[in-house]
């Protein structure tokens, strides 16, 4: 469907989520419907952050990407579903179980995949409806530079900043 952030337009399709262990029949075609993660100037990776196993859906879903010749798409990483998250507590007196990522705290993670992704990682609640407005941010900066690079003369037409443009709008 199109969506328009400030006064830039881009199309935006959702693709089924990722399925860890396929049965090899099924790998092909399920490949086969992912034609338009092949086309994406850019993909919108998002994640459960409040399961437990997060990281390991992430590597699937780059082990897929990889195979279909995606890996080196334009990602933003969208870690949902951060008021569900909670972090493994430690009693202050063990000093026997190691600390692991399983014991990293919302902001950790956000450092750890801020770092990672280049500054492409947003950390939300769709629920809650938070950082939304970093995340429409973010994903305009990312088309705004893929339009840009194929129309350099528009430049002008798309501020460096979505806030920009919705403040000389609302004057």
């Amino acid at each position: 469907r199109k969506v328009v952030l400030g006064n830039l337009p881009f199309l935006l399709s959702d693709t089924v989520g990722f399925i860890r262990k396929l049965p090899t029949q099924l790998v092909e075609s399920f490949k086969s419907t992912l034609d338009e993660v092949r086309e994406a100037d850019l993909l919108l990776h998002v994640v459960d952050i409040s399961h437990p196993s997060f990281e390991d859906h992430i590597a699937s879903v780059n082990q897929i990407l990889s195979e279909i010749d995606c890996a080196d798409k334009q990602t933003v990483m969208v870690f949902n579903k951060i008021d569900l998250y909670e972090p493994e507590v430690l009693d202050e007196d063990d000093l026997i179980t190691p600390r692991t990522s399983r014991h990293y705290t919302m902001g950790e993670w956000r450092k750890t995949w801020m770092h990672k992704m280049g500054g492409n990682a947003v950390f939300i609640s769709a629920l809650n409806k938070e950082n939304l407005d970093e995340f429409r941010q973010t994903v305009y900066r990312e088309v705004r530079k893929t339009h840009i690079s194929r129309f350099p003369y528009n430049n002008f037409l798309y501020p460096e900043n979505l806030d920009e443009y919705t403040s000389e709008d609302s004057e």
